[in-house]
């Protein structure tokens, strides 16, 4: 069917409008904030010195954002960190953002997110003000310098990591934040500052560590007490700051789910959940932690369960009831090498306490979901970042390396260790 001139010719007219009102409209959705006043955020920031370093930080939220960038970056799975730093030594310093956050954002893919169709010169300016507004390195001997990281969303209490490095130095800090409109989490901050009372026994040495590890519960129950759970396969301990920041460099997140708390220990449900994101932000590894009744030389010990589910990262991201995948050592020793890439492992040794379950004659959980273990825990020694590799020092308890890492007989796919 052939179209009229005159009609053409409208059309033409109407699209061209069209062009012209989205051009305008992508130049009047945003415009820079006349100026940005950092006040509010200092003055609720938290602080911490060490070695002639002072660092600052807070969490922004809603109404910071739209304050601070004209726009609500949160929105867009975006959580900004206004960071200050006051660098009292004599050499020039480095923030290593992803020791923060693994997966941060950089300024320009933020503001790309805001960017709106035949923005134009907009969207460029859009680009150099987020960038203007990012953390620049690096930071002069006794200079001060505040700026903004782009960090993945924590909705609870957020456990934020600040590395800065020098020539053969490396200051770490670690910060608990408040997050604006968040959930506070009274039992992180008991967590955080627990120390040992009347119902703890504090182990002075290996030997009797060992064994009142070897004591502890196998497996979590049910509410009721009655019906096992998930296996007990690791042991965490140290400092509370120093086991969470080895956590998060190795991006693992606080990401609790329902089903997490069908599973009691102590009487009680989990006192963290972490999961490893992985590709996507599908959850990979996750780590349920409770803290035990011990101590070690005054640090804390925490019991876990370490577990993927059936599929790893190609279960959907939001499934509310992940199964347990059968291979728990598989998971246990995964967590075991990744954290030996964290910087802050210092000691590494196997216990009993599991007790061994073959691949012939599997063990069952609350869903349904079977599983098979050496029957070991793996107990990992925390200390403050960084640490070397080669530094590590393997407790001579149970003689894992020379003995394990061999698939179950009948089970391929799950010969990776």
């Amino acid at each position: 069917m052939s179209i009229s001139a005159p009609l053409r010719h409208a059309l033409v007219r109407s699209a061209s409008g069209l062009c012209v009102a989205l051009a305008l409209a992508g130049c009047a959705t945003w415009q820079a904030p006349p100026q940005v006043d950092e006040t509010p955020l200092r003055e609720r920031a938290v602080s911490a010195i060490s070695h002639g370093v002072r660092v600052s930080a807070t969490v922004l939220g809603s109404e910071d954002s739209k304050r601070m960038f004209g726009a609500d970056v949160t929105r867009n799975g975006v959580q900004p960190l206004w960071v200050e730093v006051q660098n009292g030594t004599s050499r020039g310093l480095w923030l290593l953002r992803s020791g923060t956050d693994p997966d941060y954002f950089s300024p320009h893919e933020v503001a790309w997110s805001m960017h709106t169709m035949l923005g134009g010169t907009t969207n460029t300016r859009m680009d150099d003000y987020f960038s203007e507004l990012g953390f620049k390195n690096p930071i002069p001997p006794g200079a001060t310098r505040s700026g903004i990281l782009f960090t993945n969303p924590d909705h609870v209490t957020k456990l934020v990591n600040i590395d800065l490095f020098g020539s053969k130095t490396l200051i770490p800090f670690s910060l608990f934040l408040r997050v604006p409109g968040g959930t506070e989490d009274p039992r992180l901050a008991q967590l955080a500052a627990s120390s040992a009372g009347a119902a703890v026994t504090d182990y002075k040495d290996l030997t009797s560590l060992r064994a009142a590890i070897e004591r502890l519960p196998c497996c979590a129950t049910d509410a009721g007490g009655t019906a096992q759970a998930d296996p007990l396969n690791a042991v965490g301990i140290g400092q509370f700051s120093d086991i969470g920041a080895a956590l998060v460099r190795r991006n693992y997140r606080r990401d609790a789910h329902e089903s997490d708390l069908s599973q009691r220990v102590f009487g009680r449900t989990p006192d963290f959940v972490m999961r490893k994101q992985a590709q996507a932000g599908s959850p990979a590894t996750w780590i349920r932690g409770w803290l035990a009744p011990l101590r070690y030389q005054g640090q804390l010990v925490f019991v876990a369960q370490v577990g993927r589910p059936v599929g790893g990262r190609f279960v959907p991201r939001n499934d509310p009831h992940p199964i347990l995948q059968g291979n728990v050592d598989e998971a246990r020793n995964y967590l075991i090498q990744d954290l030996m890439y964290s910087g802050g492992l210092e000691k590494l040794g196997f216990a009993n306490g599991v007790g061994a379950a073959p691949y012939s004659q599997p063990r069952t959980t609350l869903d349904g979901a079977t599983y098979y273990t050496d029957g070991l825990r793996a107990v990992v020694f925390f200390a403050t970042r960084p640490r070397s590799m080669s530094d590590v020092e393997f407790l001579d308890w149970v003689p894992y390396l020379s003995e394990h890492d061999i698939p179950p007989p009948g089970d391929p796919a799950d010969a990776h260790q």
